[in-house]
């Protein structure tokens, strides 16, 4: 689903990013600032005060284009929704499809030819099997629903101009990374805390994605021509729970040790978590969408690796980095490993 690229990574006019003071954007601005001048476009100011910005909501047409300016030649749209438990649900429409409106507005306003649009794999939904970018979408939630309304309302900008404007929608799996508080820190955080326990088999298979290889292919897609490019973005290989679970137990230096509990006894748990919740009205840690995403396997076809990207940094590496960034009185004394084998305390 994309057209041949030149490969040549050359200076390009200024790019403006969207939701670039967070987890992803602020990794990007600095890859992005080698190749020309960049905006952070954002709610709050980006942690380096020596980058240009300028405050504004990305549900704001009119705030847009004057924190874009007359001058850019790229938007970047990082900003979403997408905790699973945001209330009211209609910010997921408001800011995940009314900011893909907003800034494909902006893009025909201030005469931007290119768009890069972080979607999400959530537009798959569930599956069991690996899915190519060629799958039919079909979101489980409302993430995923507004993040694929999004991607038709970025189709129909380039679509009005399908040889001289480029979309490059990348729809990344997991993301993790240093500073990340998302759902491979938790796990890291439970196994650090020696209160893990392993709900399920743990046969079921992760698609993951580190950080700095998504910026770095989100980079590397600037060298792609006019028209349309989606992609899938993954770190291979696919590990299941049990080798995720015990790769981060060797990089801590533990033994591969756990409790396990049947996926059928803990979903009742997860349902008066659920009710609880309502009542005390604030998210709690398990919850039944949780315990599903645990035990099912996502696993995604890497349309980055069919174009010949190569990832700067290897899947056990990463998962090292973050695990000595993040628990470093844990990880202080142990060699990282050099294999993604199955350990033989995993089965």
């Amino acid at each position: 689903m994309a057209n041949e690229p030149d490969r040549r990574l050359e200076p390009q006019g200024r790019t403006a990013v969207v939701g670039g003071a967070g987890f992803i954007g602020s990794r990007l601005v600095r890859s992005l600032a080698a190749l020309g001048p960049v905006t952070v476009v954002d709610l709050r100011r980006p942690a380096d005060p020596a980058v240009p910005h300028a405050i504004a909501d990305v549900r704001d047409v009119d705030g847009l284009v004057d924190a874009i300016g007359g001058s850019a030649e790229t938007i970047v749209n990082l900003a979403a929704v997408h905790r699973d438990d945001v209330r009211p649900r209609s910010l997921y429409n408001e800011v995940n499809v009314g900011g893909a409106r907003a800034c494909c507005e902006a893009a025909r306003r201030v005469g931007a030819r290119t768009i890069m649009f972080t979607s999400s794999v959530a537009v798959y939904g569930f599956s069991d099997r690996e899915i190519f970018e060629d799958a039919p979408i079909a979101p489980f939630n409302d993430y995923g629903r507004t993040k694929a309304e999004a991607e038709d309302v970025y189709r129909a900008w380039q679509a009005e101009d399908p040889h001289g404007r480029r979309l490059v929608v990348v729809r990344p799996t997991v993301v993790f990374g240093e500073g990340n508080r998302g759902n491979v820190y938790a796990l890291m955080r439970q196994i650090a805390s020696l209160w893990f326990v392993m709900v399920g088999d743990g046969s079921n298979r992760k698609s993951i994605a580190y950080v700095e290889n998504l910026v770095a292919f989100l980079v590397w897609t600037r060298t792609l021509g006019p028209g349309l490019h989606v992609f899938n973005y993954v770190d291979k290989p696919d590990l299941d729970m049990n080798q995720l679970v015990a790769t981060i137990r060797r990089s801590m230096g533990e033994r591969n040790d756990h409790l396990r509990v049947p996926y059928a006894l803990a979903l009742p748990l997860g349902a008066v978590a659920d009710l609880a919740a309502r009542i005390l009205r604030r998210p709690l840690p398990i919850s039944t969408i949780r315990l599903r995403k645990f035990v099912s396997s996502s696993v995604y076809g890497n349309g980055g690796a069919r174009t010949g990207f190569d990832p700067p940094v290897g899947l056990e590496e990463a998962l090292t980095r973050m695990l000595r960034h993040e628990f470093p009185d844990r990880c202080r004394s142990v060699q990282p490993s050099t294999s993604l084998e199955q350990d033989p305390g995993s089965a």
